[in-house]
């Protein structure tokens, strides 16, 4: 996994609260144990017509998103499933960090693992930025992983929780098999030591 850190980017607005895993990456996807090639199917039913060719109206193909890797997405993210795709997926189209004023548990955890930093922010906070990218989409925004803040376009800053495991993984860029293997050498003085 990559480290994160600080972050600045433009934002992917999705305004619809109750977006669940099988919208982030419908089941028909699952096939896979593979997590190359997810990010094509990210939102699949509403990012393509039937067809099979882009909705122009859908937000990830808007030009002004391209490149993006912060969305802001409605309350209640990431409900229903379990399914690891669904982190693998936003990855996958570039996706380093969702914002929402909740984000259900098991999804978070996910998304954790796969190095996807979830940050729930205040319903005040999130309906300023709501505010501020339906009214400027070619805005940046940043969040800063260190102080777990999310600064906004004037400078202002806002606060967001994580765990402390988390976020260390995090910024080290790795799950939690990573960090056990950076602690080898430790574990293997240990062994060494103990009494049988």
């Amino acid at each position: 996994m990559q480290p994160f850190s600080r972050l600045t980017s433009k934002v992917v607005v999705l305004p619809v609260s109750n977006v669940d895993t099988d919208q982030i990456i419908p089941a028909r996807f699952l096939k896979t144990t593979d997590k190359s090639g997810l990010g094509a199917s990210l939102f699949a039913d509403w990012r393509y017509l039937p067809d099979g060719s882009p909705n122009p109206d859908f937000v990830l193909n808007q030009p002004h998103v391209q490149g993006a890797q912060i969305l802001l997405a409605g309350d209640n993210f990431g409900s229903g499933s379990s399914r690891e795709h669904a982190a693998w997926a936003l990855t996958g189209w570039g996706i380093r960090a969702v914002i929402s004023t909740t984000i259900a548990d098991i999804f978070r955890n996910n998304a954790l693992k796969n190095g996807l930093l979830p940050v729930v922010v205040p319903p005040e906070v999130h309906a300023r930025l709501m505010d501020i990218f339906s009214r400027d989409p070619h805005l940046t925004l940043t969040i800063d992983l260190p102080e777990q803040s999310v600064i906004l376009p004037d400078g202002t800053s806002a606060p967001f929780p994580i765990d402390p495991f988390s976020k260390t993984c995090l910024l080290n860029g790795v799950d939690e098999l990573g960090y056990l293997l950076g602690l080898e050498a430790e574990i293997a003085r240990y062994e060494a030591q103990r009494q049988f």
